[in-house]
């Protein structure tokens, strides 16, 4: 027997093909996309805009609404409360400087970080440092984790297959990265998140890979309970 409803669902999937579409979708593609009549996606759309979720342009296009910033703003500091320990484990086990990474934007933005008691040479990332997310191994991991584009640059498209990014050097010299997205349902279109460590260029990658893929995964069992 089917536990899910059906409208509910229709609306939330409404609001993953909007984020998908950073240019705006019309109401006629909201339709075929979720394969309903447009009456149907247009009472969708006219819901989700009375909550503030999404927005009408005057030329027409759907995006995303003020309401999922709010929303989004909401549920950060659940992921610091559930991320801290996995954080403080992360870096204990890699001997290197752990984080979580959110997309703002166009860029990538450190909201938690946790250092190692002792280890290697320390990287300057810190809370509230930001950079583009089509640099570093955190921005890279978080477009690896959207849907398939045909204009992904090559090393997103590795990142996908992989289940994680390494960098070296892309945000300061001699730094390492290494970042795999958070995937679970509960930050799309809201939040999208990874987990990863940054250190010198003695880190032990291939450690770091294995440590990071699993913390990233637990974190995103824990937060789709």
């Amino acid at each position: 027997m089917a536990t899910t409803l059906q409208t509910l669902d229709r609306g939330l999937r409404a609001l993953e093909i909007v984020a998908e579409h950073a240019e705006g979708i019309s109401i006629a593609e909201l339709a075929e996309r979720l394969d309903v009549h447009r009456a149907i996606a247009y009472r969708i759309v006219t819901t989700l805009e009375q909550h503030g979720l999404v927005a009408r342009s005057a030329e027409g296009p759907l995006r995303l609404g003020a309401g999922i910033s709010l929303l989004a703003a909401r549920f950060e500091p659940q992921l610091r409360a559930v991320a801290q320990p996995l954080l403080q484990a992360l870096a204990k086990a890699t001997r290197a400087t752990a984080f979580v990474s959110v997309a703002q934007g166009e860029e990538c933005v450190v909201i938690l970080v946790a250092e190692p008691d002792e280890g290697l040479l320390r990287v300057g990332y810190r809370v509230g440092s930001r950079h583009p997310l089509s640099l570093g191994a955190a921005g890279i991991a978080i477009l690896a984790g959207r849907p398939p584009r045909a204009d992904d640059s090559e090393a997103v498209r590795q990142a996908r297959s992989d289940g994680y990014s390494l960098t070296r050097g892309q945000l300061q010299l001699g730094a390492v990265g290494v970042a795999s997205p958070v995937a679970t349902p509960q930050f799309r279109p809201g939040v999208e998140a990874c987990v990863g460590v940054v250190a010198m260029d003695d880190l032990d990658t291939e450690r770091a890979i294995r440590e990071v893929k699993a913390h990233a995964h637990q974190l995103a069992e824990l937060l789709g309970r």
